[in-house]
């Protein structure tokens, strides 16, 4: 199951919709197949293992990391795959949330004789596919906040100036995690002082490209932004307030761009509504990167499930931007708490990844 758990992570920010899972069959003491759900999330991984097995698949045990799916989509059910190839046993880690599953891939695979045994490295499992449960069951991705800050949580100097503040090996770092994300999100202040690119930049991680979405509520990205010139190669959505005029719309769509329409609060947009409409269209797992007010406004509003926190050995002061702007906090019991679940040198620098603490869902550093 471990090497199930394994090749399953190597599908996170390249599956959605579909969940990465891992499946590796076994047969005589010996590994005879493994597979895991490949880009755009088909074939799916018992399938990719099956086909490596062959033969050889005929009474050996499946070990999946998650239940295999009973329902016909683009591809016939995969429990169905298994019943016909004649493996004897399956061994799954945790059951699908999808209704059109949700118990029924283990109930087809037991009326078909097969040996069905649940809940080996179900944590490790669950914690893989969060961002997939989070979209089923509650119609919101699973939301990583990164943060780049001097050991005092500044991000810029009081003039501005931000590039760079964490070392080469720590930017690495941080592009491998952008590759584990479905979308990236970012502000549009954010876009007007750092022009970005928003694209994993590191050979071979990411073979369906990252969403790249900008909350705008004025819509004041410019049209000869990277982001807008690249959008007709990379997926760019902008989020801005639903009465836009059609007439200062139209140049984005022109250009490529994806506009979704959310409701305005105080002081932007409708965080909820906004990460609602990313899940409806298959995100599982959004990476913020900035600036200090939509961290804010994330933490506000309880959206932050994971923080991967880069520290550089270096201080600031009080004349610094913060990573964070006023949130505000009355007491300390309505401060946002989260706990630890992983700590590295990255270089010079230093990664934390932290795990909100009410979610009881255990958390594997790298998922």
């Amino acid at each position: 199951m471990a090497a199930a758990l394994s090749v399953a992570r190597r599908g996170l920010g390249n599956t959605w919709p579909n969940p990465a899972v891992g499946c590796v069959l076994v047969r005589d003491g010996r590994v005879v197949g493994r597979g895991w759900t490949q880009p755009g999330g088909r074939p799916h991984a018992e399938t990719e293992a099956l086909a490596r097995a062959g033969e050889q698949a005929r009474g050996a045990t499946a070990y999946v990391t998650l239940e295999p799916c009973s329902h016909w989509g683009r591809t016939p059910p995969c429990c169905d795959a298994l019943i016909q190839a004649g493996v004897a046993r399956v061994v799954v880690a945790t059951g699908d949330p999808d209704p059109r599953v949700d118990g029924r891939g283990l109930q087809r695979l037991r009326d078909a004789g097969v040996i069905v045994e649940l809940g080996l490295g179900g944590a490790e499992a669950r914690a893989v596919n969060a961002g997939f449960a989070r979209r089923i069951t509650r119609g919101l991705p699973l939301v990583t906040l990164k943060l780049a800050t001097t050991l005092d949580g500044r991000i810029a100097t009081a003039g501005g100036e931000s590039q760079w503040i964490t070392g080469p090996e720590a930017r690495r770092e941080a592009h491998a995690i952008r590759a584990r994300h479905d979308a990236i999100l970012v502000g549009s202040g954010t876009v007007l002082a750092d022009d970005p690119e928003l694209t994993p930049r590191l050979p071979g991680t990411a073979r369906v490209p990252l969403a790249r979405v900008v909350a705008d509520a004025r819509l004041r990205t410019p049209l000869d932004s990277r982001l807008v010139l690249t959008a007709r190669q990379v997926p760019t959505w902008i989020a801005t307030r639903t009465n836009q005029r059609p007439g200062v719309l139209a140049p984005y769509l022109e250009a490529g761009v994806q506009i979704l329409s959310v409701p305005r609060t105080r002081p932007g947009l409708d965080l909820g509504a906004l990460l609602g409409a990313l899940a409806q269209r298959g995100v599982t797992r959004v990476m913020a990167e900035g600036g200090a007010g939509l961290a804010a406004a994330l933490l506000r509003g309880g959206f932050v499930d994971r923080i991967a926190w880069f520290h550089a050995p270096g201080i600031m002061g009080g004349d610094g931007l913060p990573a964070v702007q006023p949130l505000p906090l009355a007491t300390l019991s309505a401060m946002p708490r989260f706990r630890r679940v992983a700590s590295r040198p990255v270089g010079t620098d230093w990664l934390t990844e932290l795990l909100r603490e009410e979610d009881q869902e255990a958390c594997s550093p790298g998922s």
